[in-house]
């Protein structure tokens, strides 16, 4: 009996010890440190790196943050409880599955980047700082991808990104953490939703293939009906110029032909008036006859003659009687000038006579 309540409190007294031990060890074990593999032991005098906030407990209380630098402590009573990276830190956001506005599920992961402001409140604000970013943004992550459509999700990277992390910095500035950004890495669709999105693209490729080749045939239509438009009117144009310019032409013949005419008539007048005038259209005319004659018969078969057809001296007596009578008037109206008012006009000369009785027979 005795053995055996021996055995039974060297049991207790064994299981007194071990738990005992249990809390010592518990006590004794190293607080959890936050963004760092260890914390450093308080030996008095420390010295802090930079870019690091170490928040040091006076008696399990919060007493203060060593700067960078030499710092100084009192062994035993104070302890470094978290050392807080101020460092830019790079956290991966696992994959996962969020379901877009129009019912299409996604697998997207992300990176995020973010900063301690704050050294106080992300050791004393939250338990796990990076566990809670994590978690916040993929919340975030999927409420954001549910109001957009599965198209506006790939136009729309930019403000899915400003929009998580403005969602985040609202969250975590109790924390005293800032997300300074937030990156969408990878987004993979379903197979069958891939399929009908490449369909999709090559009916728009084909679509706008299809428009520009009608847009192509209008732009050549226009063209063309372009061209013959401006041809015709320079056709149009070029037929006027040829128009004017030919009146100009004929116009211009006329005129040098009738100056060509009045200064053969001025000249043949003169030739008249001179001596032996008449003689000389006398011989004129007759040449002509006689060309008149030689010509008849050669176009036409049909022929008009006079009665008096070899009678070449009545035939010229006939022509200068005419032409005797037509310039009368005008000589007669040259002489009333020249002659005074109270004289009296002479006779006419016997030429003149002889040609009327020629021209009256």
């Amino acid at each position: 009996m005795l053995s055996r309540a021996g055995l039974r409190a060297r049991a207790g007294l064994g299981l007194l010890q071990h738990s005992q031990q249990l809390k010592a060890a518990a006590r004794l074990a190293p607080a959890p440190c936050r963004w760092n593999s260890g914390l450093p032991v308080n030996i008095g005098v420390l010295f802090v790196p930079q870019q690091e906030a170490w928040v040091v407990e006076r008696m399990g209380k919060f007493h203060r943050i060593l700067e960078p630098g030499l710092n100084f402590l009192i062994p035993l009573l104070d302890r470094i409880r978290y050392v807080q990276s101020l460092k830019e830190i790079v956290i991966n956001v696992p994959e996962q599955s969020a379901v877009t506005l129009d019912n299409v599920t996604l697998q997207i992961d992300g990176v995020l980047y973010l900063r301690v402001m704050d050294p106080y409140k992300a050791s004393y604000g939250v338990e796990d700082p990076e566990y809670a970013v994590t978690q916040l943004a993929q919340t975030t992550m999927r409420s954001e991808l549910g109001k957009l459509s599965l198209d506006r999700v790939f136009r729309e990277r930019e403000s899915l990104n400003a929009s998580i992390v403005d969602a985040i910095n609202q969250a975590s500035d109790c924390w005293g953490i800032r997300c300074l950004r937030y990156e969408i890495k990878d987004i993979h669709v379903p197979p069958r939703v891939k399929e009908s999105m490449q369909m999709q693209v090559e009916a728009e490729r084909r679509k706008r293939a299809t428009v520009l080749e009608s847009e192509g045939t209008r732009e050549s239509a226009i063209n063309v009906a372009e061209g013959q438009k401006q041809a015709q009117i320079l056709a149009s144009e070029a037929e006027k110029a040829e128009q004017i310019n030919k009146a100009a032409g004929e116009a211009n013949a006329m005129l040098v032909k009738a100056r060509a005419k009045a200064e053969a008539i001025q000249l043949l007048a003169a030739a008249l008036s001179q001596q032996h005038g008449s003689a000389a259209a006398s011989l004129s005319v007759a040449e002509q006859y006689v060309n008149a004659f030689s010509k008849i018969a050669k176009d036409s078969n049909t022929v008009l003659l006079p009665a008096n057809t070899g009678d070449v001296t009545n035939m010229v007596a006939q022509a200068l009687g005419i032409y005797t009578t037509l310039t009368k008037p005008q000589a007669v109206k040259s002489q009333d000038e020249t002659l005074p008012a109270h004289e009296e006009p002479q006779p006419a000369s016997t030429e003149m006579l002889k040609a009327e009785q020629g021209s009256s027979s």
